[in-house]
């Protein structure tokens, strides 16, 4: 095992002292060092990786120096356009040094929506002719950055599960008491038989999943983080006799938000987003987003959504309810909730393929 302060010391020794990327479960401890000691300039959490690995381009432009992308491996697929069109070397040849949480590595227990992933991440980099080494001394830093001094090339670290040690963390929190889990219960109450839920990847989905009696009336997006509300758009194109909500985060939300541009310009009547905004990376070690220096509810006003609410207790939440439920258009609803979940929170017991199947026969009805 390598200490994350170890490995971080290791990279400003090769002048790597710039950091971005999107924070991953493996490697938590190493992004929580990197929070705890890095100036905020100096550590961008990106909207999303091919976002990151831009950032880290222009931070090469201005200053000669690669810098540090950190993602999990699905992630891969959102750098495939900077990586190949932008800092490869048949184009601007832009060093960056990646460092990819290997989740879903063959032949380890992990979930059904890495395992595709975990499989291919050596072959995508191979493809992709990225020189790459699986993470597990510190000296091969140094030989990263002579590989990326020499060649101008990207280099990636593939992070194994429990590379990193365990640390303390401190605990950031916000300033909002209710949490997701009851305002998930809540809603759960209040949606109609009929209705049919999109939720997005992470604890909103495990939340939602462990709220409900039967499950067939939920898509679970339990991969592809950021794209649940595309999801719900185009189910709820199809069926505009019924009200279509998208469970979204923060994060997956910001990941792709160009989205609700699309979203709104559809101007469905059945269309319903709701938010759990917690401005935090809940599920990979509570990493903070931007959500706590942005307005979702004018961002999503400006994108043509007809009726935006924001709520941060249970009582404006019913207060609210039967107006954004009610009046027609694309409306989207803000529960402001505190981070964290509950310890003992379990996982759906179906597959991705059992979830789809069930729930596209309940579309049906």
């Amino acid at each position: 095992m390598l200490k994350a302060s170890d490995f971080f010391d290791a990279l400003k020794k090769e002048n790597m002292d710039f950091f971005c990327g999107v924070p991953d479960s493996l490697l938590k401890d190493l992004c929580a060092h990197i929070y705890a000691n890095c100036p905020k300039e100096n550590n961008i959490i990106a909207a999303n990786e091919g976002n990151a690995l831009a950032i880290a381009a222009g931070h090469y432009l201005a200053t000669g120096k690669p810098a540090v992308v950190y993602m999990q491996n699905s992630g891969e697929g959102n750098i495939i356009n900077p990586l190949l069109s932008l800092v490869d070397s048949e184009v601007y040849n832009i060093p960056a040094l990646l460092i990819i949480g290997w989740r879903g590595e063959p032949d380890v227990h992990d979930e059904p929506q890495h395992i595709k992933q975990g499989k291919m991440t050596i072959p995508l980099l191979e493809t992709m002719g990225v020189q790459f080494e699986i993470l597990e001394d510190i000296s091969q830093v140094s030989k990263a950055a002579e590989y990326m001094a020499q060649t101008l090339k990207p280099f990636a670290f593939v992070v194994r599960k429990g590379t990193f040690e365990k640390s303390v963390q401190d605990k950031v929190l916000n300033p909002y008491s209710l949490s997701r889990e009851s305002a998930i219960q809540e809603i759960v109450k209040l949606v109609m038989d009929t209705d049919i839920i999109v939720s997005t990847t992470g604890m909103i989905s495990r939340e939602l999943y462990e709220n409900r009696k039967t499950h067939e009336k939920d898509f679970l997006t339990v991969g592809s983080m950021g794209h649940a509300s595309s999801i719900a758009l185009g189910i709820a194109l199809a069926k505009k006799d019924r009200k279509v909500f998208c469970f979204d985060g923060d994060g997956a939300l910001l990941m792709h938000m160009g989205a609700l541009s699309v979203i709104a310009f559809q101007k469905l009547k059945n269309f319903r987003h709701i938010v759990f905004n917690n401005e935090a990376h809940d599920s990979v070690g509570g990493q903070p987003t931007v959500a706590s220096n942005i307005c979702i509810t004018d961002i999503a006003k400006s994108c043509g959504y007809t009726r935006v609410y924001s709520v941060q207790n249970l009582d404006e939440l019913r207060s609210v309810w039967l107006e954004f439920y009610n009046s027609d258009g694309t409306n989207l609803l803000e529960v402001k909730v505190q981070k964290g979940n509950r310890a003992d929170l379990g996982r759906p017991k179906e597959s991705p393929v059992d979830n789809k199947k069930i729930f596209m026969n309940f579309l049906k009805g």
